[in-house]
Order: C-alpha cells, then structure tokens, then sequence
C-alpha cells in the first residue's frame, strides 16, 4: 500500500504545497514543520525550475527567488533527509521533467526513495509519455502521481484507472493561483474517477479560502493550497512560518 493513502486515512485531506529554498530552505524547512504540526496531511516541496509553466505568477515568483537564492536539486536532497527526523507525514515532490531528465531520471527516483519521498508529479508530463518514468518509479517505490484536469474529458477514465498514489485534480483552466470563484462542474469529473479507482482524488488550483476547501473537499477526498502559502512566504520572508502554520490550522479545520 502506498505511504500516500496515509494522508487520507483521518478525513479529508489537506494538501499545503511550498517552494524549496523561498526565501531560503532553513525558512523552507520551518514552513514545512508547521504545516505539518498544524494539521497538514501531506506536503508537495516545488523544486524550483527557470519556466513553470503550470504556475502562476505567485509561484512562478517564489521559482524565481529560490533560484537567485542559490538553491539546487542536491541541497533539496539533503534538506528532505534532514526533515524526515522527525517529519513523518507523506512527502512528494512537484517539478518538470526536465528537471529530472537533466539530474539523470534513475538517479533522482533512486535519491527519493532514498530520502523518503512518497511520490512524483510532474504537471508538463503528458499521461501517454508517463512510462518516461514510470518503470523507475515502480522500481525505486515512489508513486508517479497523475493529474487530470477539466480539458481531460474523455481521457478521465484512463487515466483514474492506472492512478497511483492519489489524483491530482485540477479545479480550472490556466494555472496556479489564487481564483475568487471555481466554475468548473467538479461533480461530473469526480464521478468519473470514483467510477473507475478506488485512489483518493484531491482538487487544487485556486483554493484559498476556508470556504473554498470546505467545498472542494465536499466533492472529494481532499483539497490542495499553494499561491496562498506562498503569498505569506513573499510577504513575511523568514517570519511566515507561523503564519503560515495558522493558515493551514484555520483550512484543516474547514475541512
């Protein structure tokens, strides 16, 4: 059984996504501490890359900041090694392909299993190229999550049916950030999955407010924040942690 399914054993699930090394991986690793400590159920750690294109300008920032701030996928390594001492929820990384093509796809599978990293998502990775990593993800135990979105259609059914993990459900069209409303007709996508897995679905893009998780995790099995931490990271630098461990209590306990 996958170490995923942790997160979604309590309830539903909340899902905080943060930057590696925004502003700089010490405030990173604090972030993550209190994210966890105030309810989180699972963590998705951005290693940064020079062109997100699935992010908004709110992350597409805290990409920027890292970088300049001199952080590398090694350093990520061994900050994620130090964090599971004592951080025990499930951890996955959220990157691009190239960044795993470019560090040797086997080597950076084989780095995650080593340091504790449940699983994989890689947004720019087309359903039908998965098996670019997937036997490597198999081999070295870490799940390579899916992602389907509302341009998915008829393609939902496949690709619930070989998830893993748990899946990744876009809200909107565009990318990340903050959205005052979500019109997208959620239900008829989730009916689709339930209808063909029995892995959890978590929805993420543009939830920010407690009212907003409450209802996206009505719909499913959890639900997803990121431009909303990072905001508080790009607003209070090296002193969000503590605000950002508020937040995350005030949405868990939307949940």
């Amino acid at each position: 059984m996958s170490n995923i399914t942790k997160a979604f054993a309590n309830g539903k699930a909340f899902i905080a996504f943060i930057t590696c090394g925004d502003p700089d991986l010490e405030t990173t690793a604090a972030a993550v501490r209190a994210a966890a400590s105030n309810g989180a159920d699972l963590i998705e750690l951005g290693i940064p890359f020079s062109d997100p294109t699935a992010e908004g300008p709110v992350i597409q920032g805290a990409n920027l900041r890292a970088l300049q701030g001199g952080v590398t996928t090694d350093k990520i390594f061994s900050f994620v090694e130090d964090l599971r001492r004592d951080v025990q929820i499930p951890l996955v990384f959220m990157t691009y392909a190239n960044v795993v093509f470019s560090y040797g796809a086997e080597r950076f599978i084989a780095a995650c299993q080593r340091i504790g990293i449940d699983g994989l998502i890689l947004p720019d990775l087309p359903f039908e190229e998965k098996e670019e990593f997937l036997p490597l993800c198999h081999a070295y135990g870490v799940d390579l999550i899916s992602l389907v979105a509302p341009t998915s259609q008829n393609r939902i059914a496949r690709i619930a049916r070989e998830a893993e993990g748990f899946l990744y459900i876009v809200s909107s069209l565009g990318v990340t950030g903050t959205r005052s409303e979500i019109k997208t007709d959620l239900s008829s996508i989730v009916e689709v999955v339930r209808q063909n897995t029995d892995i959890p679905c978590a929805i993420g893009f543009g939830i920010s407010t407690p009212a907003q998780a409450q209802k996206m995790a009505a719909l499913s099995d959890g639900a997803i924040v990121g431009s909303a931490i990072i905001k508080l990271l790009a607003k209070y630098g090296k002193e969000a942690p503590s605000y950002i461990g508020d937040y995350v209590r005030m949405m868990k306990d939307a949940l």
